[in-house]
């Protein structure tokens, strides 16, 4: 059983590795389109909607455990580069910041409650919900970015974001049961939390 100190390792890990993305990303400025890539790296990480969804895909990964813990956020971080191709053609997409804000209250509830659902529904669910994170990236790429470096900046971003889900989630899941279902039940409590935020703020 994990100590409460290598928790707080496993949180402190997590969110750093997110936080140093960008300063990592900005040390190779001489590769490729700097300014298509850093764009895209920091569109995620712009908005508390979409660091909401992504952190809290990780942490229902690690809470349903298994295949679930790579192939859930996998299938996000897919659905998400594909859709981002219809918002950067301008593809019509309705209810996008509807979608993107129902998200993080799904994944909130799902977490809230402890959903256990079929690996096949699970992917299903995010597949459906990563298409409004991708499309508003696409539609919100600059004209003088390069798609490609563009692209691989917000998945790198994404996939960060899911990463530091998945440490916080590994980290809770060596606990004893009753504090490991409460604290994933706290996750999802604090993501429907700052869902409600990002609607008020609206």
């Amino acid at each position: 059983m994990m100590k409460k100190n290598q928790f707080w390792q496993y949180l402190v890990g997590s969110i750093a590795i997110t936080l140093l993305i960008p300063t990592v990303a900005s040390a190779h400025t001489g590769v490729g389109d700097p300014t298509g890539f850093l764009h895209g790296l920091e569109h995620p990480i712009g908005g508390l909607d979409h660091i909401l969804a992504m952190v809290a895909v990780g942490l229902w990964a690690a809470q349903m455990g298994g295949k679930a813990l790579w192939m859930v956020p996998g299938a996000f971080v897919v659905a998400m580069t594909g859709s981002s191709v219809l918002g950067y053609f301008g593809l019509p997409l309705p209810g996008v910041e509807q979608g993107i804000l129902a998200s993080d209250f799904i994944l909130g509830l799902l977490l809230l409650f402890a959903t256990r659902l079929p690996l096949a529904v699970s992917i299903g669910i995010v597949s459906i919900l990563a298409i409004f994170h991708g499309y508003a990236h696409g539609a919100e790429m600059p004209e003088t970015a390069s798609g490609l470096t563009y692209g691989i900046g917000f998945i790198i971003s994404t996939a960060a974001l899911h990463l530091a889900g998945i440490g916080m989630g590994l980290g809770i899941d060596r606990f004893q049961p009753k504090l490991q279902e409460l604290l994933f039940r706290l996750g999802g409590g604090a993501v429907l939390l700052g869902a409600v935020y990002v609607l008020i703020d609206r």
